[in-house]
């Protein structure tokens, strides 16, 4: 009886071990499928799927360009910009050169006695062919104007890279109340 008990208890033991490399196993092979797996989508686009993680030389430069006008230092911030940049905001779309993309970030920043910026996240990507570089970066900015009166809005900003400079810059915003 002892043997019996001692025989079913080691197959127990073997059987709750190899169901569970059965499971791990099953796992992996489960998230390289859902990786690697083509989608049906519910809407199409020309390229899906085409983006790798980009540089984080790009996402330097841009976080660099940011702090720079945040700390009022904007012939700092615009180094990190083109010979001419896309501008699109709302109710603006305009390519400038660089000395008026100075001049503009100057007026701007002229506006603000101090702000204060809270980077949450960004992300650097490439298309496969390697023909495009963009970095995302979301935050929250608080500032002062030069009247006193303190504001917030919510930010994301898409940049497009050529040859480590930005060279359009794209903003989304929303007002917090």
């Amino acid at each position: 009886m002892k043997r019996l008990i001692l025989f079913l208890l080691t197959g127990i033991a073997f059987s709750c071990n190899n169901e569970g490399t059965t499971t791990k196993e099953a796992t992996k092979d489960s998230a390289t499928a859902t990786t690697t797996a083509k989608m049906n989508y519910p809407y199409t686009i020309e390229h899906p799927d085409y983006w790798e993680v980009g540089s984080t030389s790009n996402t330097m430069a841009v976080l660099n360009s940011v702090k720079a006008f945040q700390d009022g230092n904007v012939a700092e911030s615009a180094k990190y910009f083109g010979d001419s940049v896309r501008l699109q905001f709302d109710g603006l779309d305009k390519k400038v050169s660089h000395d008026s993309l100075q001049t503009w970030l100057a007026k701007m920043r002229s506006d603000y006695k101090s702000m204060d910026v809270k980077m949450n996240d960004w992300e650097s990507v490439v298309s496969k062919d390697k023909k495009e570089e963009w970095v995302t970066i979301w935050y929250r900015q608080k500032w002062e104007d030069m009247k006193g009166k303190t504001d917030s809005a919510d930010f994301i900003d898409d940049l497009q890279m050529k040859d480590g400079k930005i060279i359009r810059l794209g903003e989304y915003s929303r007002k917090l109340h």
